[in-house]
């Protein structure tokens, strides 16, 4: 599995960022490959972002070649691109 953490400053208000997150979750309940998502409000003021859990990085790649993926900054009125971070699972807590 691989572990995705994304992190961006948003221009848009608190409420807006929520509603796109709620309007988008359709769309990531049916993405392939994608076990789990978090999204993310982070102590830095305007902050967001999501912790993804992948099948593979198969799964990622190919996720990150859709237009849900390329619209991640524009629809959160990101002030810059998103940080991303990938890690390989080696174990977890639970199952």
């Amino acid at each position: 599995m691989i572990a995705q953490l994304v992190r961006f400053k948003s221009g848009l208000p608190r409420a807006e960022v929520i509603g796109v997150a709620e309007d988008r979750l359709p769309m990531y309940r049916a993405t392939p490959g994608l076990v789990q998502k978090y999204y993310l409000e982070f102590r830095d003021q305007d902050t967001y972002g999501g912790f993804l859990i992948w099948e593979s990085a198969e799964a990622l790649a190919a996720f990150r070649e859709t237009e849900l993926a390329k619209t991640i900054a524009s629809a959160y009125g990101a002030v810059d691109m998103p940080e991303v971070s990938i890690g390989d699972v080696f174990t977890m807590l639970r199952d």
